[in-house]
């Protein structure tokens, strides 16, 4: 190797090894973990990872997270893209934005707490301190419902909560994208006969796909490792445990390292996919560019 050439490798040596220091590391220390037993003593092969596909707890895990995957990528990105073609058309768009936007200023326990006391629960016949339910008595012949503790319904509560928080996110990148596209082209199909509906369709989407997909690999990545609302609203019971919040009561809950280790290795491994897509398509947008 050139004298030359070898400079640029000092300058970003220092750089390197922190990140081999605090990624690579630990992950391959996890790795190793997750065939070792409890105390992390004894090999135990691959115990720890039939305990993950086999297991109750696990499955349940499994099947919410596939939930969450579907429903909150699938509202997330249509609600932004739907926001952000909207209000480019109303008078104090800003502010609006603003407003839906204002969620992510907030930590998701903060959330997680707020929505808590929105779906508190009290026998019938008692005052509704939730929100929700207190909206809802109102009505005649009403019910109260216990939105965290029923199991048709605490999934979908916890999701919503998710979707209040990453919308506003969803629909700024968005909008950007959509900013982007060139008036002279909306216009053209208009004049052409095409109605709204067909220039969402025909022309909106199609032009806007790449930030789309970027938009929606980045939503699965946050819903693959969902935690802190799970955490805080419910912590996994009534049906509603989530991969990354059964790895935390394994490792802090039980004292068992290689199941938690197993856990964390199944969880980056499904994360590791969707990363590639989104630099892919990351690099793709550039070399249009």
């Amino acid at each position: 190797m050139k004298k030359a050439n070898i400079w640029p490798w000092l300058y970003i040596a220092p750089a390197l090894l922190i990140l081999a220091f605090f990624l690579v590391y630990p992950i391959i220390n996890t790795f190793y973990l997750s065939f070792l037993d409890k105390g992390s003593e004894s090999f135990i092969g691959l115990s720890n990872y039939v305990f993950a596909f086999t297991k109750k707890p696990m499955l349940i895990a499994f099947r919410n997270n596939l939930l969450w995957l579907v429903v909150f990528t699938v509202f997330t990105v249509s609600l932004g893209l739907i926001l952000a073609v909207l209000f480019d058309r109303v008078r104090y768009e800003t502010v609006v934005k603003s407003i839906i936007f204002l969620p992510m200023a907030i930590s998701f326990v903060g959330a997680g707490v707020i929505w808590k006391f929105v779906y508190a629960y009290r026998p019938a016949g008692t005052p509704q301190i939730g929100f929700l339910n207190a909206v809802l008595s109102k009505f005649p012949n009403f019910e109260p419902i216990g939105w965290l503790v029923n199991k048709i319904t605490n999934n979908f509560a916890l999701i919503f909560v998710g979707i209040w928080i990453w919308v506003g996110f969803c629909m700024v990148i968005l909008s950007a994208a959509y900013k982007g596209i060139p008036k002279e082209l909306l216009e053209a199909a208009r004049v052409d006969g095409a109605n709204e509906l067909q220039v969402f369709w025909r022309i909106i989407i199609p032009v806007m796909k790449p930030t789309i997909a970027v938009v929606a690999t980045t939503m699965v990545i946050n819903v693959l490792k969902v935690f802190d609302i799970v955490y805080v609203m419910t912590n996994g019971q009534f049906d509603t445990e989530v991969i990354a919040n059964r790895m935390y009561k394994e490792m802090f809950q039980f004292h068992n390292f290689g199941r938690a280790s197993a856990i964390a290795v199944i969880l980056l491994l499904a994360i590791i996919p969707v990363m590639i897509v989104n630099v892919r398509r990351f690099r793709e947008q550039e070399a249009l560019r």
